[in-house]
């Protein structure tokens, strides 16, 4: 029996006790509470940025740095998403609308970016990059958090990742 067959076997399996139980059950029975349960995570907004942006926004670099354009803009479209999911994650922060504020920071460094990537213009990604991270020094100064200063990345900060684009291992 191949895998496909034996997964389809599976899920009949699981769909015939589902149903039984439903059926013995009349479907209104509760799961038990299961003992010393974990409360579910609501990360922080440092979370989030050391999470989600800190690393796309090193990545960004990485791959402009190398000239590899496919993946820096890969990574652009990373970083915008993760700014997205956290806005909806933290709706308000510090009584800011997180829409609104990641929106007036970002929108036009992101896109200069994009267009330097997209034109493969080295020495103007290098240019709009670091329009990029003044904007974000700029927000966490917004947000009273002037003591988190992030910069253009030196090195290289992914050493088990080649930047350069190429598939084979080294």
């Amino acid at each position: 029996m191949d895998c496909e067959q034996t997964r389809g076997a599976h899920l009949k399996i699981v769909a015939m006790l589902m149903w039984g139980w439903l059926w013995a059950s009349d479907g209104s029975a509760q799961a038990p509470a299961v003992a010393n349960s974990q409360p579910d995570y609501h990360p922080s907004m440092g979370d989030l940025m050391t999470m989600a942006i800190q690393p796309r926004h090193t990545k960004l670099w990485q791959a402009g740095r190398a000239g590899n354009w496919v993946y820096a803009e890969y990574e652009l479209t990373e970083l915008r998403n993760a700014f997205t999911r956290i806005a909806r994650t933290i709706p308000t922060y510090r009584n800011a609308d997180m829409t609104v504020l990641i929106g007036a920071m970002t929108t036009q460094p992101l896109q200069a970016v994009e267009d330097s990537i997209r034109g493969k213009d080295a020495v103007r990604f290098k240019a709009t990059y670091a329009q990029l991270t003044a904007a974000c020094n700029a927000c966490h100064v917004s947000q009273e958090h002037a003591m988190v200063v992030i910069r253009v990345p030196s090195g290289d900060t992914y050493p088990d990742q080649d930047f350069n684009g190429t598939a084979s291992a080294r």
